[in-house]
């Protein structure tokens, strides 16, 4: 039976080697299942023939408890990035500075994939562990979902120890399916096809991530120079030799000309691709040079990322809108002639306030532009003037609630406005929806629509109600979409919400005018809830970052024998109303009394994450780059702010440097 297990293993592997790398199938869909099953079954019938590489494993079914960290042999390093021909020239002069030369530069360029950079070691031919990024220095253990991936060879011909990197993606045709599934399921969508890749990869099951349809283009064979490979050209050909997926898009580019001719191709052409890509890498293809050319602190000077500008589409505006929030603010919305952009379907759009839509003279029936910004929240740019038939109508705010009929007011000195009627329902459920939310008392399991559903159904009138949940379990169960499980999780989600530290229940309050980090600062101040109720107006002012108009709406909130109420019942319930993030190490370090501002993407902490790490820190963290900004903490994909702070000589810290200074 040995044999047969082996022959197996090596009919299975050359057939997904010969499916998913050359896109060349030799066996149907049957025969392939056919023989899947025989392999399987053999394998649980001869355990001693067990191997960790087999290509039964990649159906997934392995689970682990938690991620192991991996820390990287060479660091992986993020690149520098360009938006314009003239930095991509810039770039070709540094370099040729550095040669000491005039000739052009021989550049490999490669297509950048938007997914998950990965690293994977081979040891005697067989895989031994696959990391994610990570911080650059340390990554997650991702071995068990990674072996999933079809085009990633379990084994390979090279016995010597190697590393190899690439990017895991989501195909577009992938990420569609997964959404349009959990669309039928209810469940919240993928934004884009990079955040669903991310999502798969560091799923504990690895069932999970076998079943969205994953893939993986490698770019680089780690050290090839001991390989005897001294070109970038040349290691992505070994790379397929040996049996990776590599992208067949890239090009030898001679001098700078060449490359910007070869992304104004894929600019182009990267919607009709099969997969999102976000932009063109560009690198000394000549290896030996590398070391030459050099390091910054940061990045490698040899290699450079250009970056798509954010990508506008052209969609008609069917209609406007109005929506009501926690507040009662009433925001007018665009209804968008579905179409793709940046990797999803956007049907919807935010037009904020009145002065906002008036502004743009944007008009019900216009052809409007409209983009992602930052490739995440869709935004409408502008409408297209020179389309208009005359048949479009203007645009005029609401004076009733869309929810309740009631009037509408706009504030004194805001853009906004509010329905009045302090009993709308809409206000109602977006409040419970506020203090359910991750940002505030993070109960994982109420989403938006759980919520509704809940409300409608009488089973919660305001957040005090989510506490008493557990009365209605028997009939939660009785109700489609509502398991055993998902209950039982949800109730230990609610209970847990109630050691929070003070600044997530201020937060979930709602108060106006305050935000995650005057919960923070408020927190911190005044440590039990009952001293901040009983401060005064003038104690309040006189905290930094709290004006006069905040200060009154928070007097105001707690002297309000409605709110009073409030927190009398969440405090019978159980809730905790002090601060608990007091930690006196954090008295003195190197980020105390100072002006710091994060951009970009950190692997190793969410923004929020971050900032709330920033603030416990004693810090200032700030919205924008000024003089009077001490450090900006660069991520990948940084914008304009990093190019700001750098004109004010600001003091830069790149993610890895961030972590040391925690350290």
């Amino acid at each position: 039976m040995k044999e047969r297990i082996l022959e197996l293993r090596k009919i299975l592997n050359q057939a997904n080697y010969d499916y998913y790398v050359l896109e060349n199938p030799t066996l149907s869909d049957y025969e392939f299942d056919a023989l899947m099953r025989e392999l399987i079954e053999l394998e649980a019938k001869y355990p001693e023939y067990y191997d960790p590489n087999s290509p039964s494993l990649r159906v997934g079914g392995e689970v682990v408890s938690e991620f192991n960290t991996i820390v990287h042999k060479r660091k992986m390093l993020s690149l520098g990035n360009v938006f314009n021909a003239d930095e991509l020239e810039e770039f070709d002069a540094r370099i040729k500075e550095i040669l000491q030369t005039n000739e052009d530069i021989e550049y490999m360029c490669e297509l950048k994939i938007d997914g998950l950079a990965m690293s994977i070691e081979y040891v005697d031919g067989a895989m031994n562990y696959a990391a994610t990024r990570g911080n650059g220095i340390e990554g997650e253990e991702v071995t068990h979902n990674i072996k999933t991936i079809k085009s990633i060879p379990l084994s390979i011909d090279e016995k010597r120890t190697m590393e190899v990197r690439g990017e895991v993606y989501m195909p577009k045709k992938s990420f569609h399916k997964l959404n349009d599934e959990r669309m039928l399921k209810g469940e919240s969508l993928f934004a884009n096809p990079r955040n669903a890749a991310s999502g798969s990869v560091r799923q504990l099951d690895s069932k999970i991530a076998a079943s969205r349809g994953l893939d993986m283009f490698m770019y680089t064979y780690v050290d090839c120079e001991q390989f005897g490979i001294y070109k970038q050209s040349d290691a992505l050909n070994a790379l397929e030799k040996l049996g990776f997926k590599t992208n067949p898009e890239r090009k030898i580019c001679k001098g700078i000309k060449e490359v910007i001719k070869y992304i104004e191709k894929y600019t182009e052409k990267r919607d009709s691709l099969a997969y999102e890509i976000d932009g063109i890498v560009i690198k000394v293809n000549n290896i030996r040079l590398h070391e030459l050319i050099g390091y910054t602190m940061k990045v490698p000077k040899w290699a450079i990322a250009y970056k798509f500008p954010a990508k506008e589409v052209k969609t008609r505006l069917k209609d406007i809108i109005f929506t009501v929030g926690r507040t009662g603010k009433i925001t007018p919305n665009a209804v968008l002639e579905p179409v793709f952009v940046a990797g999803s379907t956007v049907s919807r759009a935010t037009l904020h306030n009145e002065d906002f839509v008036l502004s743009k003279d944007i008009r019900i029936g216009d052809n409007v532009m409209i983009r992602k910004a930052g490739d995440v929240i869709p935004e409408v740019v502008r409408p297209v003037v020179e389309d208009r038939t005359g048949e479009e109508k203007r645009f005029y705010m609401t004076d009733v609630c869309p929810i309740c009929g009631s009037k509408v007011e706009r504030k004194n000195d805001e853009a906004a406005h509010y329905c009045t009627n302090e009993h709308c329902p809409a206000k109602k459920i977006e409040s419970i929806i506020h203090f359910a939310s991750k940002e505030a008392m993070n109960i994982e399991g109420l989403g938006d629509k759980v919520i509704e559903d809940l409300y409608n159904l009488k089973f919660i009138k305001d957040v005090t109600d989510i506490y008493y949940l557990d009365s209605h379990t028997h009939e939660l169960i009785e109700i489609d979409g509502y398991g055993k499980k998902s209950i039982e999780n949800m109730m230990n989600a609610i209970e847990k919400s109630k050691g929070n530290s003070l600044e997530k229940l201020l937060f979930a309050l709602g108060i106006d005018e305050v935000g995650a980090k005057t919960s923070r600062i408020l927190a911190k101040r005044y440590n039990d809830i009952d001293l901040l109720m009983n401060a005064s107006k003038e104690d309040l002012i006189n905290i930094k970052d709290i004006g006069e108009i905040m200060a009154d709406s928070i007097y105001n909130y707690f002297h309000n024998e409605k709110n009073i109420k409030l927190i009398n019942d969440l405090k019978s319930i159980g809730i905790n109303t002090k601060y608990l993030n007091n930690n006196e190490n954090y008295k003195e370090t190197a980020f105390k009394n100072k002006n710091v501002l994060v951009t970009g993407t950190l692997a190793s902490y969410k923004r929020d994450e971050v900032k709330e790490l920033l603030d416990n820190l004693g810090a200032n963290v700030v919205s924008s780059v000024s003089k009077n900004l001490d450090y900006l903490i660069v991520g990948t994909d940084p914008g304009s702010k990093l190019e700001k702070a750098q004109k004010l000589g600001i003091t830069i810290l790149d993610e890895n440097e961030f972590l040391d200074l925690l350290k």
